[in-house]
């Protein structure tokens, strides 16, 4: 499992020239709250109430997109859900962002540990509230995904995230932020490798594509599967199933009416997956849904009584129960080569040809991005 708690310290990398936030010195920009350095001490926001909905409405478009993050832009390093093996996550983690011309900002709390959380609800909200409401912070990297960012959905305020977008970056556990993000905030957010992981080539190209050129970072989808053919159009929603089916129920389920679903995970049986599958089909959510995109399903466990089924056989019959075109096999999910995928934008599936195409908020203008 992952090593002991740590202390965490301003980073000393150099200033930038200010990312999507506009230029600003160095002496002027707020650090992250903490013992040391109380420029900016975040707001620990109080638990709001929700009304859950559950029925279907009219189908939202796509949402809107934050400011890409140019060179110079600071980017908060975070640990909503489950704790970093150690410094040296955090190390890799600014080590990523610097590569891609960011100066990285690392919440005080990263590197607490609370069993299988990386700090108390406090600490991990406080960090959270920071990274998404700070003028001086221009975007959001969580270190790693784990377990535990549901558990601050119903006290996070994004007013702040409001009012001054940000980029939002993650996958897996945080899959729960961006659900609510999208819903809260009508806000594109992108389901992208955490900060400590190793960027391939691969990765990297799609995650600048997609975060800093604001282009197309998907495309034709390498060892893709069509399971059924079809073209649909539609707004990209979805990230992780496990954490998808434990939000049916909640106000932070996205809407999936008019979308094109997009689902991974890892260490989740065929039968687990299929009852999860059915738990977003048997509530609705999946009602009015145009597309579905299967990521990677890894490390699957064997069942001891060889009773298996082809994960594939039951992706099928949910595609055929709900009539919509169906790519698998695609590059997402707990996998070093991974697309960014820009929850929220409008996007196109064919799943004969094998391609998933987003539509840049560029295009949607009708202007081209840089390259």
């Amino acid at each position: 499992m992952n090593e002991g708690e740590g202390q965490c310290t301003c980073p000393t990398g150099a200033a930038g020239s200010g990312g999507g936030g506009g230029s600003r010195s160095s002496s002027a920009r707020g650090s992250p709250p903490n013992s040391e350095c109380s420029i900016l001490r975040p707001r620990i926001p109080h638990p709001t109430s929700a009304a859950i909905i559950l029925s279907p409405h009219p189908t939202p478009g796509p949402l809107a997109w934050p400011p890409p993050l140019l060179p110079g832009a600071r980017v908060a390093l975070i640990a909503p859900a489950g704790p970093l093996r150690g410094p040296d996550d955090v190390a890799r983690g600014a080590a990523n962002a610097r590569r891609l011309g960011w100066e990285p900002v690392v919440g005080p709390h990263a590197l607490r540990r609370a069993g299988y959380l990386a700090g108390s609800d406090h600490e991990r909200l406080a960090d959270l509230a920071w990274a998404l409401g700070s003028d001086d912070v221009d975007g959001v990297w969580c270190l790693r995904g784990g377990y535990g960012t549901m558990r601050l959905l119903d006290q996070l305020d994004l007013g702040a995230l409001r009012r001054r977008p940000r980029a939002l970056m993650g996958f897996s556990d945080v899959t729960a932020l961006h659900a609510a993000v999208g819903r809260e905030c009508g806000l594109v957010t992108f389901h992208a490798p955490v900060a400590r992981g190793e960027l391939t080539p691969f990765s990297e190209r799609a995650l600048r594509a997609a975060v800093t050129r604001q282009a197309e970072p998907c495309g034709a989808a390498p060892g893709g599967r069509t399971l059924r053919p079809g073209r649909a159009h539609g707004r990209l929603a979805g990230g992780n199933l496990a954490l998808l089916a434990a939000l049916c129920g909640t106000p932070f389920l996205p809407e999936l009416h008019g979308a094109i679903l997009v689902i991974e995970d890892v260490h989740e049986a065929v039968y687990r997956v299929d009852r999860m599958l059915q738990q977003l089909l048997l509530s609705g959510a999946l009602r009015g849904l145009r597309g579905l995109v299967v990521g990677q399903f890894t490390d699957v466990p064997a069942d001891d009584d060889g009773c298996d089924r082809p994960l594939d056989d039951v992706l099928v019959e949910l595609a055929d129960r709900l009539r919509v075109p169906c790519l698998a096999g695609v590059p997402v999910g707990h996998v070093d080569e991974q697309w960014t995928l820009p929850l929220g934008a409008a996007a196109t599936l064919d799943a004969t040809a094998g391609r998933l195409d987003v539509e840049p908020p560029l295009a949607r203008h009708g202007m081209q991005a840089a390259p």
